[in-house]
């Protein structure tokens, strides 16, 4: 089974229904099958991508706002007239949104706290933290991570194929790799290391003497698979400790019954 294109099509069915039901602006990229993106209202006071609450908090914070402007990364497999203005958060598959849609809800930090393991539930989320992760040239690189919440990092993967491979000799330029991985453990072929990005956030938790938790959907075993991965290379014990997955369906659990319902509504959490 694909669970990837099995999640892309439950997530696809859910956002037209919602569309139709509310009576939302959105549309459908040129993929086959196709992905379902939303728009702002004329007004821009919502965007079908957001729960109303959460489009408000996120439209107050500048930081959270700025996020927003994320330019679609693959705009042509978008229609022609939709390009130009087209945002990686209009997809109904952003991980992004869906992450934003939680913990920018209002009073949603101090029911999740608890289960994300953060200290202190006052400090705002950080969202696109740059880990500028060291590598032996001196130098840094540009990984960001998709949030930042007082001492935990966050990664959130959704409807994405994988977490990614890379070839052997870019990995090798990282300064810690050897110390925090038992490299010979690491998912890998001759050529590539698999889950790439899970060993990036890795390295910045380490880094930046951070916890780390992994984002995934209860349908994507695939996913979690890749984590376990890369998770049992983890050489230091308290690093592999610090580092761990939740569900989306734990944190939805969690969330104001507004929101919750929401959650089930569009996503099926």
């Amino acid at each position: 089974m694909n669970h990837s294109e099995f999640l892309r099509s439950q997530i696809r069915t859910r956002a037209q229904t919602w569309a139709t039901k509310n009576n939302l602006p959105y549309y459908l990229s040129l993929g086959n099958p196709p992905t379902v993106l939303f728009e702002e209202d004329i007004n821009a006071r919502s965007h079908g991508n957001f729960h109303s609450d959460s489009w408000r908090s996120i439209n107050s914070n500048p930081l959270w706002r700025k996020r927003l402007g994320k330019a679609h990364s693959q705009k042509e497999k978008l229609p022609e007239g939709k390009r130009e203005n087209a945002k990686e958060l209009d997809s109904s598959n952003s991980s992004d949104a869906l992450l934003m849609n939680i913990f920018c809800f209002p009073n949603s930090l101090p029911r999740l706290s608890k289960l994300m393991g953060c200290i202190n539930a006052a400090v705002m989320p950080e969202s696109g933290f740059k880990a500028r992760i060291n590598l032996h040239a001196g130098s840094l690189d540009s990984t960001e991570i998709d949030m930042k919440w007082h001492g935990v990092l966050v990664e959130s993967k959704l409807t994405e194929k994988d977490f990614t491979q890379k070839q052997k000799a870019t990995v090798f330029e990282y300064q810690e790799l050897m110390s925090v991985f038992h490299v010979d453990l690491l998912p890998s072929n001759n050529d590539e290391f698999f889950g790439y990005q899970l060993l990036r956030n890795v390295l910045a938790a380490a880094q930046h003497n951070c916890k780390l938790i992994v984002l995934l959907d209860q349908r994507r075993p695939d996913l979690l698979k890749e984590w376990v991965g890369v998770h049992t290379a983890i050489k230091i014990s308290t690093l592999r400790q610090n580092c761990s997955y939740r569900f989306w369906q734990q944190l939805a659990m969690e969330c104001p019954p507004m929101l919750r319902d929401f959650l089930e509504e569009k996503y099926g959490l």
